[in-house]
């Protein structure tokens, strides 16, 4: 089970590593911004993104902050959670939670996608402590 002080630093992490597994257990890491509602963490990704699959295979992720490059911060927690892929329709409220804690950034990175991507191009993943 989860720590929920750890899961709160991660929540308030500016990036986080977010790790799923291929089909044979080997951990992937990829940093994003994450951002946390309700007990739960979001984030966007790309709908045909690897992580997508493999969260769909297996729901099972760790979080841990990190740099822009992915680079582990010494000390950090990780977290254990439950990924869900959630639907186009809850893209909106998604990006609101985002942009709460990402502010301009998250707002130019949204009008650049919606500028040069289609409307599908991300999808909202929403990741629940175990």
């Amino acid at each position: 089970m989860t720590n929920t002080s750890d899961w709160d630093v991660v929540g308030k992490a500016d990036y986080v590593s977010f790790t799923s597994f291929r089909k044979d257990g080997t951990p992937v890491a990829t940093p994003v911004w994450i951002a946390p509602s309700d007990g739960r963490l979001y984030f966007f990704s790309e709908t045909k993104a690897w992580k997508v699959k493999r969260i769909a295979r297996n729901p099972n992720v760790t979080l841990q902050p990190c740099s822009v490059r992915g680079a582990i911060k010494p000390g950090s927690p990780v977290v254990e959670g439950t990924a869900r892929v959630l639907e186009f329709s809850d893209a909106s409220r998604v990006r609101k939670i985002l942009n709460r804690k990402y502010g301009i950034m998250a707002r130019l990175s949204e009008l650049g996608a919606r500028v040069f991507r289609s409307a599908d191009f991300s999808i909202p993943i929403e990741i629940s402590p175990r």
